[in-house]
């Protein structure tokens, strides 16, 4: 396929960083998406003038290439059944729970692989439609694991990255996919692939060793064509000057002060945020601070948890069955605990603007953050950065990829009940010292590894990996 583009920088995803919102007049208009990825590529999109691809969401036909908020988008359509499919199907019943451990059980369906490659092949047609000659393209997450090597096919030319955000599963798991080998393939089109931490990395070269018979040698991939292809870490971070300047704002203060005074100003507040999905660990949390208030640690005139599940995947049954369950235990939890106008747990399934975010951040003593497995989990460092005095505590599960860098966090086996109350109130307890100790080497971490530190990272490997194609691709402005 011929260089028809102008786009020197191009990102492949899933989804569009924008959505689609429908004002009280009844017009509509884009508004930045919420999630750790439009967050971590934001600022790399302005500093290049990139162009972004991905679906909008629904099944609507007719969106034509547009600006938004400026960010060049090009919006993916996709049918019913492709959403059906691709998107519920392989994506996140199959790929999901494969990749996170076997935390669910996940399904094989032929018709929902043929529509993931139907999709990825459409996605990788449209970035060597718009990437221009010899130009960089990201491509991201496990939606999109075969646009590389198609991406490859169609334009040699390219200077090609992609990056894992979830985990990626031990060979054990991972020679359960029937199409284990079409998706390292896959993945084998890129010039850099990216994962979370180093066992993802090392977990892949020994896959291709095995499964495709490639040369390998430490982190590189030898291709027959000549090519190799290198597989590393990059944790992913967040946009620590802005939480924090956020966090620091006067609308922000107001809004947390107000949160502890509906809350009752409890001596202290747990707070959990998270995607309503099974890998979270949120039910298994919930029950860990129930049973402090019944063992008589502390009662709700001195704690309450705060629970924020953002509604996610909610077409899919296994999330369906989640939410029934968290709602029933909320409700059995604050029948037992509660009193009136004092519920043990405040349970909050919405959506909320980063703003009101980090009001929840800066009115809570205690995140908890309890995933049983987790490629990073950026709220974690968005509380941290919130934190600007230095004070507040974070309970951390041992599987989230951000216990490899928030060390001082109290660690956790969210499978260990026991383990995690212990946790949970041995943080509730600390003396100011010791959380501020804590606190204050984390904040030093994500502040020097933020996400302009993470995409400069990536992207100059990628350069020098592959430096006679192309433009470079300039780092985002830092605060």
């Amino acid at each position: 396929m011929a260089s028809s583009g102008s786009a020197d920088l191009v990102i492949v995803a899933n989804r569009l960083p924008v959505d689609r919102v429908t004002l009280p007049d009844g017009t509509q208009e884009w508004r930045p998406s919420p999630g750790g990825l439009v967050s971590a590529l934001e600022p790399i999109m302005r500093a290049n003038d990139g162009t972004w691809i991905g679906w909008p969401g629904g099944t609507d036909q007719d969106h034509e290439p547009f600006d938004a908020d400026g960010m060049s988008l090009v919006p993916m359509s996709m049918t019913a059944q492709e959403v059906e499919y691709f998107y519920e199907g392989f994506a996140n019943a199959t790929l999901w729970p494969l990749y996170h451990d076997l935390v669910a059980k996940p399904s094989f369906h032929r018709e929902w692989w043929d529509a993931y490659v139907s999709v990825n092949r459409r996605f990788a047609e449209r970035a060597a439609e718009v990437a221009s000659e010899g130009a960089t393209v990201w491509v991201h997450d496990y939606q999109m694991q075969l646009v590389p090597q198609m991406l490859r096919e169609l334009r040699p030319d390219l200077r090609i990255g992609f990056y894992l955000h979830i985990p990626f599963p031990p060979a054990e798991l991972f020679q359960q996919l029937p199409w284990r080998r079409q998706i390292l393939e896959g993945l084998l089109g890129a010039d850099l692939v990216g994962f979370q931490l180093s066992g993802g990395a090392q977990n892949f070269v020994r896959l291709v060793r095995q499964r495709v018979g490639h040369k390998t040698h430490r982190d590189l991939v030898y291709l027959p064509d000549g090519r190799s292809v290198r597989a590393a870490a990059f944790p992913i971070s967040i946009d620590t000057a802005a939480y924090e300047d956020l966090a620091r704002s006067e609308r922000v203060e107001k809004r947390a002060q107000e949160i502890r005074d509906v809350l009752g100003n409890p001596r202290r507040v747990f707070l959990g945020v998270d995607r309503l999905d099974y890998t979270k660990g949120i039910y298994a949390r919930l029950r860990a601070f129930s049973e402090l208030i019944i063992d008589g640690h502390f009662d709700v005139e001195d704690a309450v948890f705060v629970q924020v599940a953002t509604p996610s995947r909610e077409q899919v049954e296994q999330y369906r069955i989640l939410r029934d369950e968290i709602d029933r235990l909320v409700g059995h939890i604050n029948g037992d605990l509660g009193r009136i106008g004092r519920p043990a747990i405040h349970y909050l399934h919405a959506s909320y603007p980063r703003e009101e975010m980090a009001a929840f951040y800066r009115a809570a003593d205690i995140m908890v953050v309890t995933p049983f497995r987790d490629g990073m989990n950026l709220v974690a460092k968005e509380y941290v950065a919130c934190r600007y005095e230095g004070d507040g505590a974070l309970v951390l599960s041992e599987f989230a990829g951000a216990a490899d860098e928030l060390r001082q966090a109290w660690l956790i086996n969210p499978y260990d009940i026991n383990g995690m109350k212990a946790a949970l109130l041995e943080a509730y307890r600390a003396d100011d010292k010791e959380r501020s100790r804590r606190m204050k080497a984390m904040r030093k971490t994500v502040t020097q590894h933020d996400v302009a530190a993470w995409a400069d990272s990536f992207l100059s490997e990628l350069s020098e990996l592959r430096p006679s194609h192309g433009k470079s691709v300039r780092p985002a402005k830092r605060s």
